[in-house]
């Protein structure tokens, strides 16, 4: 690709540009084209999917009870459902889904106290799908369910007093567009507001509030390379400046994979605490099963943030779109509503007056549920229920999973493509306890630095664009990875999935990245022999 071309490209997304590179990589026939550039994890939890198609044939075989009509089944019913469904599980012993469902009823018994008809019920009419979802922000015991699985996953298993509402969403992508939505009819946020975003970060959200629907300037709250990627206490103090209206981050970080550390977590919260009680955190902990210990800013900040969090990488089910949005019940934003001015509170008493009775009483989170339909179809919202019953079935695997094994299992994967990367290479993995493992992001100048010198490094930066690494590795190595500098990362920087290819995959991109490093530094000897 010419020098031209490559700088109408570096206007593009990094993965409009994947796809482009992923084109230029196909185009040599001799050589295994290798995609490192999507976060698609490619393994599958098989366990609780299991467990999911066990209960869809029993429930099949509920729905047929005492049917006298041919070709159709009826609604179950829920008295004895699950002694029914108990005697189903002992004909399957050998299924590891049907040991899932029987050590799942147990729990909900024992520990959660819930009626385990109730629960057998809600779990055979989810995956029927043969109603609209009700309640429509979440299925109550699915709720209850995935509730101490964010307990446990996102809080340590020391979650802060008080409860979260959720809402389940069509993955953490939707759940982003129904927050950003609902934030702005509800008017805690407006065009020209200035909000915080935590850098390096997933590109989208860098791009969302640039668009006409919000118009937002931004202001970037960085990591620190030589830090472990941390956010420095100076750029958290920018967060005091009450014309910051929210900070939006990833938690662990998206590309740079890896989690706040203890004392940022305590700067944040002494900070909303004290100086900024009117500060909006907006959170997305997708990859924080990935971190031993990780806890959420929602931990620490309950009444302040907004916690998304996605089913889609751990458990391998990014086709499945499960998300969740959660708020505290005690939060700052239904306060902020509530003291909105008189004209603003009679709009939205307006908005919502076909929804519910007494509007002014209305959550921020079921706002959001109704707004995620337009709020005039509001009466057909709601996540379907048999992906509610799938994120239940995720969220008992790991409850029930006290060894931690399938945690363990997930972690080694990704922390030992991060190895066999990093050796590769030739040069130290960085360790650090944060480090979720999932992506890695490379400095390639700073690479350069070490290996060949300031002066090649100047050349090498000075002389290409920068997506010119990329764009190489595509042509030279048929490798993809993607530009960090469009996650705001360091220019000429790469991200390096660690999730979606085989292990041995790894080995050969470290080698590539090596090897084309080398290309330019040769090329850069000639250039100074010639002059």
């Amino acid at each position: 690709m010419k020098p031209s071309e490559e700088k109408r490209y570096e206007k593009l997304s990094p993965f409009e540009l994947k796809d482009k590179l992923i084109k230029i990589a196909g185009t040599n026939n001799e050589r295994m084209m290798m995609n490192a550039g999507r976060g698609n994890p490619n393994w599958i939890a098989v366990t609780p999917r299991s467990a999911f198609y066990e209960m869809g044939i029993f429930a099949n075989e509920e729905a047929l009870r005492n049917v006298d009509l041919p070709a159709v089944g009826m609604s179950p019913l829920k008295p004895g459902s699950a002694i029914r469904l108990r005697h189903y599980l002992d004909q399957h012993q050998s299924s590891p889904g049907a040991r899932l469902l029987r050590e799942s009823l147990d729990y909900i018994r024992d520990v959660l106290t819930i009626d385990e008809d109730d629960f057998t019920y809600e779990m055979v009419d989810g995956i029927l799908g043969d109603h609209y979802p009700e309640p429509d922000r979440m299925l109550s015991i699915c709720e209850k369910v995935v509730q101490k699985y964010l307990d446990q996953e996102m809080f340590e298993g020391n979650p802060p007093p008080g409860n979260f509402d959720l809402f389940a969403t069509e993955g953490g992508t939707a759940a982003m567009d129904y927050i950003f939505t609902s934030l702005m009819e509800n008017h805690l946020l407006h065009k020209g507001d200035t909000i915080a975003i935590g850098t390096p970060i997933f590109t989208p959200y860098i791009e969302i509030p640039r668009l006409n629907d919000y118009e937002f300037v931004e202001l970037e709250i960085k990591q620190n390379e030589d830090k472990y990627w941390q956010y420095p206490e100076q750029e958290i103090n920018k967060l005091a400046d009450p014309a910051v209206k929210a900070f939006f981050l990833v938690h662990p970080s998206n590309p740079t994979s890896v989690a706040m550390d203890d004392s940022t977590l305590k700067m944040i919260a002494d900070l909303v605490h004290t100086r900024r009680k009117d500060l909006i955190i907006l959170t997305d902990d997708v990859y924080g099963t990935f971190v031993n210990g990780f806890r959420s800013i929602a931990a620490v900040a309950p009444r302040n943030t907004i916690l998304v969090y996605s089913f889609s990488k751990y458990f391998g089910a990014t086709g499945w779109r499960l998300g969740i949005i959660g708020i505290h019940q005690d939060n700052a934003f239904d306060k902020m509503i509530a003291a909105l001015p008189a004209e603003t509170r009679a709009g939205l008493r307006q908005r919502y007056s076909t929804v519910v009775l007494e509007p002014d009483k209305m959550k921020l989170i079921d706002r959001m549920v109704a707004d995620s339909r337009s709020v005039a179809l509001h009466h057909t919202a709601g996540l379907s229920t048999p992906q509610q019953v799938m994120m239940t079935l995720f969220s008992l695997y790991c409850l029930l999973d006290k060894e931690n094994v399938y945690k363990r299992v997930a972690q080694y994967i990704v922390a030992h493509r991060f190895s066999t990367l990093y050796d590769s290479l030739g040069i130290p993995a960085p360790e650090n306890k944060y480090d979720a493992h999932y992506y890695t992001t490379i400095d390639v100048p700073a690479l350069a630095r070490q290996r060949y010198g300031e002066e090649f490094t100047r050349y090498l930066v000075n002389k290409h664009q920068p997506i010119d690494f990329v764009v190489r590795l595509a042509e030279d190595k048929s490798i993809v990875l993607m530009d960090g500098g469009g996650f705001d990362a360091p220019e000429m920087s790469v991200r390096v999935s660690l999730a979606n290819l085989p292990n041995t995959t790894y080995a050969a991109i470290g080698k590539g990245i090596s090897e084309l490093l080398d290309t330019y530094y040769n090329e850069w000897r000639q250039s100074k022999r010639k002059s």
